[in-house]
């Protein structure tokens, strides 16, 4: 790879230079055979049906769903009849029939509209639970609010609505599954339905973005790449700009050649002129036009262009939670706590009998620790350990011989973290969240691991997503305690109702909840 001076080449012999370089590797080593130069020429060519490939392969994910919800509906209602009546139910438009096809239509319309059946969706995101659910959700409450307006609530079975609203999201689920599945392993780099892009860019930039990105593996073809001079600084700025514009207008030139369906300018946000001589020559080519300011983009996955009154910027992160999710979460934690507390009272007291009678001390240990916003309260436990005085906090270990016989048995089955539930009651923390550590661990770890003090950034939890995959108790590593920050920030970044419903299913049935457990 050359790196081009000044003026010691004629541009002509330049220009033809560039435009080696600007090709593919495929394009300087052409086959002598003809019918082998016309392949090589077709790998990087646009093929003539790839669109059609395209809006078929998305167009059979939207029929997918479409099938998926039809046939549901139809099974459930053939399964009602069939116990309920004993009778198979008539062909045709059947009742079932009526009501899939509107929760259909809500279902297919909003996708189309979100773009979801894109192929770099489908590719990038891929099963997307938490919009489906919302979606499955929003589909239904259209249907309530249709049949109520036109009062035909009671032309429909409850047993095959409720069936149908309970099976129709799994089956969504399943059928997206598998034909994501088939729309992946289609996409290929051999596949002419991949994305074709260009690169443009210093040498450097183009050499960095080869060493930090698999083409293949990001679903992505590099038909063509375009090198920028480097002028000497000592240069006028005339030569600079005359150097530029010429590059350009090669680099434009094998562009509309080679008709790639997206360009990347690779050129540093820092250089903002020569940035906006790329935006200005490429806007003129009908391609996609993308700027990639580095690996910044790589740690925020979910970009997107905001606007805060009237200033723009780009959005790396939203708030953990919204006003309204903040309030639906709180009530969620209010109710089943109150009931928890109530149910669970004879069992609250038997523990607290047993702790008496096993060892001297209090039954409840309190211990401050930081909550939202690093905010420190006292959260309750039951009295696990020996009562020490003037006892300096030591994590418990394994077999640590302060633990008392009853203390063992509820740091096992997780019964020592039910008066917590006081906490929740009193706002301090919340059924589910990032389980909140001792104030001395938070300050050793927030200095030792990055993004650590991104956990307070909502209410801690009884139990959290960490803790149902069995990262819980010692940490005798910042490894160990990286993998359970990792997954808090899986849960502040992906909290829903069903997320938080889910996790504390997981903490009662599931066995990893009490992996780690002393």
């Amino acid at each position: 790879m050359s790196h081009y001076g000044t003026n010691q080449v004629s541009p002509r012999h330049t220009a033809s230079q560039m435009f080696q370089q600007r090709l593919p590797e495929i394009y300087q080593t052409l086959p002598a055979a003809r019918d082998t130069r016309r392949d090589a020429w077709a790998a990087v060519l646009p093929r003539r049906w790839r669109g059609a490939i395209r809006f078929g392969l998305s167009t059979a994910l939207a029929v997918s769903d479409l099938v998926a919800i039809l046939v549901t509906a139809y099974l459930v209602e053939a399964i009602y009849y069939e116990f309920a009546f004993d009778q198979q139910i008539a062909t045709g438009m059947t009742g079932s029939f009526q009501l899939a096809g509107l929760v259909a239509v809500f279902v297919l319309l909003t996708n189309v509209v979100r773009d979801e059946y894109s192929i770099e969706t489908q590719l990038t995101r891929g099963l997307h639970r938490r919009r489906m659910a919302s979606l499955w959700l929003a589909a239904w409450g259209i249907v309530l609010v249709v049949g109520f307006a036109t009062k035909t609530t009671t032309d429909f079975s409850r047993a095959v609505a409720i069936g149908f609203f309970l099976t129709g999201l799994p089956a969504l689920y399943l059928s997206r599954l598998v034909i994501v599945g088939l729309v992946r392993r289609t996409m290929t780099s051999g596949s002419p339905s991949i994305s074709r892009i260009h690169l443009v860019g210093f040498e450097e930039d183009i050499a960095s973005f080869h060493a930090n990105n698999d083409a293949q593996a990001l679903n992505l073809r590099v038909i063509g790449t375009s090198y920028l001079r480097r002028v000497d600084p000592r240069e006028d700025a005339s030569v600079r700009q005359a150097q530029m514009s010429e590059d350009l207008d090669l680099a434009v030139s094998v562009v509309r050649f080679l008709r790639p369906d997206d360009v990347f300018i690779l050129v540093p946000w820092t250089d903002a002129a020569d940035i906006e001589r790329c935006v200005d020559a490429f806007l003129r080519v009908p391609a996609a036009l993308h700027l990639r300011p580095g690996s910044v983009m790589d740690r925020f996955p979910d970009l997107k262009l905001a606007r805060v009154g009237r200033l723009s910027g780009i959005n790396i992160g939203r708030r953990p939670l919204t006003f309204s999710e903040i309030a639906l979460k709180r009530g969620l934690d209010v109710v089943l706590s109150a009931i928890a507390l109530v149910l669970l009272a004879p069992l609250l007291a038997s523990i607290a009998l047993l702790i008496k009678l096993d060892s001297p001390g209090p039954v409840f240990f309190r211990q401050r620790r930081y909550g939202f916003n690093q905010q420190a309260f006292g959260v309750f436990k039951f009295r696990s350990m020996k009562t020490e005085q003037n006892a300096v906090f030591r994590q418990a270990t394994r077999n640590d011989s302060r633990i008392t016989r009853i203390g063992a048995i509820l740091r096992r089955t997780n019964l020592d973290e039910l008066p917590q539930l006081i906490n929740v009651l009193m706002g301090e923390m919340s059924l589910v969240g990032p389980r909140p550590h001792a104030l001395a661990h938070d300050r050793s770890f927030e200095r030792r691991i990055a993004l650590y003090a991104r956990r307070h950034n909502v209410m801690p939890g009884i139990t959290g997503w960490a803790q149902v995959n069995g990262l819980r108790g010692e940490t005798l590593t910042d490894l160990d305690m990286e993998r359970r920050v990792n997954h808090d920030l899986h849960y502040i970044d992906n909290w829903s109702v069903w997320l938080d419903i889910q996790i504390m299913i997981q903490t009662i049935a599931s066995r990893r909840a009490y992996r780690n457990a002393r």
